[in-house]
């Protein structure tokens, strides 16, 4: 295969990684380039957005990850690029379809070193044969050793590597090959002591995803999981990607207990997004998520109105009065509309919902819980 034919089966492959930051909105999904699909949206630092080039380096691999299509035993079209290849080809888009950066993973060729050698590769080609300054999401292999973390760190804008599970035990359920605290928890925290403030590589953005349902895990796992990497190792984000159903071996759990009807492994994937918000960006503590007896989030309601219908007590806020944290409990109100009301407060009283700057159902909802004294 030439370089764009092999980038065409490469980036389709990629597809199945989102820990580079895709929308989940119609126009913030990922678009077809004039090569193949291997463009993905990112929101940009200073605001709007813009796209990478994503691919993989090889989806040839040496793992057994039983959740993964591209697992070594399955039988998929196998290809590699060389680190030359693919610098050369993004330098070239990069300069016809103006994309904000690279997003590089890959397969495990022969072992986590040799393949992130010639992921490190590609971006030391970039940075000082290319003088490319822009940006660049490296994958990190699991099992990967400090110095190819370290080298990693050095060349990228971002770096990311997949969790997959919250605990050993249901890591365990989906690979032979990889030990989780090994191959995963060490590197992962290697990654937040490297990158936390004050520290040499405090500028690079860390980012892991969880393969939701592919195992047996509760959503009360997954949370505890989110707030070590959070809180203690630093991590700027974490993304969830519901396991679909076919994609994996007979044996795994997530094919066993798969929920149905399908819709419902996306509809739960969506509830650990909301979680995420409210723990990122509204104020929540893990332990204040609500879950139902099971362990689990309801998937017929957001975790936010849960929370909020099961502590009338909180209610009503007074738009007028309360503080920042007390708003963003407020059902209906984001952070936007919360530092909004802040704003115009600082100018005078607010009289009514139409200083809200919201309106229709949203605008209802929200007048249910709050009083404009």
């Amino acid at each position: 295969m030439d370089t764009i034919e092999k980038l065409k089966v490469l980036s389709e492959d990629s597809q199945y990684d989102l820990a580079c930051a895709c929308g989940t909105r119609d126009d913030d999904r990922r678009k077809r380039g004039r090569e193949g699909k291997w463009l993905y949206p990112v929101t940009l630092p200073q605001g709007g957005h813009s796209v990478l080039l994503k691919t993989l380096l090889s989806n040839a691999c040496v793992n057994d990850c039983r959740y993964c299509p591209l697992r070594s035993e399955s039988s998929v079209r196998r290809c590699t690029l060389q680190p030359e290849e693919v610098a050369r080809v993004f330098m070239a888009y990069q300069r016809k379809e103006n994309v904000f950066g690279l997003f590089l993973s890959s397969g495990v060729i022969k072992n986590a070193d040799h393949t992130m050698d010639k992921i490190n590769a590609v971006a030391r080609l970039l940075r000082y044969k290319y003088q490319y300054r822009g940006y660049i999401h490296l994958k990190i292999i699991p099992g990967s050793s400090d110095a190819a973390i370290e080298d990693s760190l050095s060349l990228a804008s971002a770096v990311s590597l997949n969790i997959e599970t919250p605990g050993k035990r249901h890591f365990e359920a989906l690979s032979a090959k990889k030990e989780f605290d090994k191959d995963i928890v060490r590197p992962l925290k290697l990654m937040g002591r490297l990158t936390d403030r004050g520290m040499r590589f405090s500028r690079v953005k860390c980012t892991t995803q969880f393969i939701v349902g592919a195992s047996d895990e509760k959503d009360a796992e997954i949370i505890h999981y989110m707030d070590g990497l959070y809180n203690r190792l630093n991590f700027k984000r974490v993304y969830f990607s519901a396991y679909q159903k076919g994609l994996g071996t007979p044996d795994i759990p997530g094919e066993r207990n798969f929920l149905t009807p399908p819709e419902d492994s996306f509809l739960r994937e969506h509830r650990l997004y909301q979680t995420d918000f409210l723990m990122r960006k509204y104020g929540f503590n893990n332990n204040e998520i609500p879950l139902d007896k099971s362990g689990n989030l309801r998937l017929d309601r957001d975790p936010k109105q849960v929370w909020a219908d099961t502590h009338p007590e909180f209610y009503p806020v007074r738009i007028n009065k309360s503080d920042k944290e007390q708003l963003l409990r407020v059902p209906g109100l984001g952070p936007d509309t919360v530092s909004r009301i802040l704003k115009v407060r600082r100018e005078g009283r607010i009289s009514g919902a139409e200083a809200l700057g919201i309106k229709g159902k949203r605008l209802e909802k929200v007048k249910e819980y709050v009083v404009f004294e």
